[in-house]
C-alpha cells in the first residue's frame, strides 16, 4: 500500500519512519510546503530502510499521492502570540481546506488519517470539508492516551501492557475519560486482577495513573518541546490495521451519530478498524461518573467544532 504524509515535521516524519521500519507500506510519499524539509526527511528515513524493510521513501508533490490507500494529514499552523484557540482553529481549517483540495482529486479513495491537533475537532472539520464517507476519516484520537493508560497499569501490576485491555475515551485532551469500569487484565476485571497479584488499585494509585496519562504530554513538552515518537508509532499502528485489514479494536476519533447523549461529534471510543476504515463503533460499560464525564467531553468538543465557520 502507498501511504502519503502531508506535513513532514516531527509527527509526520516520525510516522513515516515507523511505517518504513515496520514495512507496512510499499511506498511512502512525504509532502510539505517546505520542499527542502520533505526531501531531507525522506532521504534520512530512506537510509534507515535497508536495515529493516524494502519500503520506498520519497519526497513528492500532491500529484504523487495518486493510488495512495492512506493519506496522513499532519499539517497545520502554530498558535500566534495573543491568538485565541478559535482563531487558531479557523486558520487550521483554512489549511486543511487547501490541503484537501489537492489531495482528494488525486487520491479520492484514500482513507484520511488525521494527526493534527486538536485532533478531534480537526477530524470533524475534515469530515465536513471533504464530503467523503465519515468512516474513511479517522483521527488518531486517544490511541496514544490508551497506550499510556495500559503501560502505567501494566507497570503497576507487573504485567505486559499488551495484556491490559483498557481504553481512554472522549477528547484527546484535558477532558478525556479513563474507562476504569470496563478495564480488564487478561479476561479478569482489573480490580480483581490487582487484588489477586497483591497490587491493589487504591484511590491513590488510580489518581497517580490518571495524572500520568492526562499530563504526560505536558511533561514531555516541558522537557523537549514536543511529542512525536509515541504518536508516530500510534499512527503506524492504525495504518497497519487498515493495510492488512486486521479489524483491530483501536481507540480512534471519528464523527459519530451519538455518544453519551451528544449527537454528531468526533471523539474517541473503541472502534473496529479495517481496510474500509471504521467498521463498527463499540461502547464500553461505564459507571455513572464515567458516563457523565464522557458527556461533558463530547459536549465540549461539539461546542468547539460547531463554533468554526466552514
Amino acid at each position: 500500500m502507498k501511504v502519503g504524509i502531508v506535513g513532514a515535521g516531527m509527527v509526520g516524519s516520525t510516522a513515516g519512519y515507523a511505517l518504513a521500519l515496520m514495512g507496512l507500506a510499499s511506498e511512502i510519499v512525504l509532502i510539505d510546503r517546505n520542499d527542502a524539509l520533505a526531501v531531507a526527511q525522506a532521504e534520512d528515513i530512506a537510509h534507515a530502510v535497508p536495515f529493516m524493510s524494502s519500503t520506498v521513501v520519497n519526497a513528492g508533490q500532491y500529484r504523487d499521492l495518486e493510488g495512495a490507500g492512506v493519506v496522513i494529514l499532519a499539517a497545520g499552523v502554530s498558535q500566534k502570540p495573543g491568538e485565541t484557540r478559535l482563531e487558531l482553529l479557523e486558520r487550521n481549517a483554512a489549511v486543511f481546506r487547501a490541503v484537501l483540495a489537492e489531495v482528494l482529486p488525486v487520491a479520492p479513495d484514500a482513507i484520511l488519517l488525521i494527526a493534527s491537533n486538536p485532533v478531534d475537532i480537526m477530524t470533524q472539520i475534515t469530515t465536513r470539508l471533504s464530503g467523503i464517507d465519515p468512516r474513511r476519516v479517522i483521527g488518531s484520537g486517544t490511541i496514544l492516551d490508551t497506550a499510556r493508560f495500559r503501560s502505567l497499569v501494566g507497570r503497576h501490576l507487573g504485567i505486559s501492557p499488551q495484556s491490559v485491555h483498557a481504553y481512554v475515551l472522549g477528547e484527546h485532551g484535558d477532558s478525556e475519560v479513563l474507562a476504569w469500569t470496563s478495564a480488564r487484565a487478561g479476561s479478569v476485571p482489573l480490580s480483581s486482577f490487582a487484588a489477586q497479584v497483591g497490587s491493589p488499585l487504591t484511590a491513590e494509585v488510580r489518581a497517580q495513573i490518571d495524572d500520568g496519562v492526562r499530563n504526560a504530554a505536558y511533561k514531555i513538552i516541558n522537557g523537549k518541546g514536543s511529542t512525536y515518537y509515541g504518536i508516530g508509532a500510534g499512527l503506524a499502528r492504525i495504518v497497519k490495521a487498515i493495510a492488512r485489514d486486521q479489524r483491530d479494536v483501536l481507540s480512534v476519533s471519528n464523527t459519530t451519530a451519538e455518544v453519551a447523549g451528544v449527537r454528531d461529534v468526533a471523539l474517541s471510543i473503541p472502534r473496529v478498524i479495517g481496510a474500509e476504515g471504521v467498521l463498527a463503533d463499540l461502547f464500553p460499560d461505564l459507571d455513572e461518573a464515567e458516563y457523565a464525564a464522557l458527556n461533558r467531553s463530547a459536549s465540549l468538543l461539539k461546542e468547539r467544532a460547531d463554533a468554526i465557520p466552514l
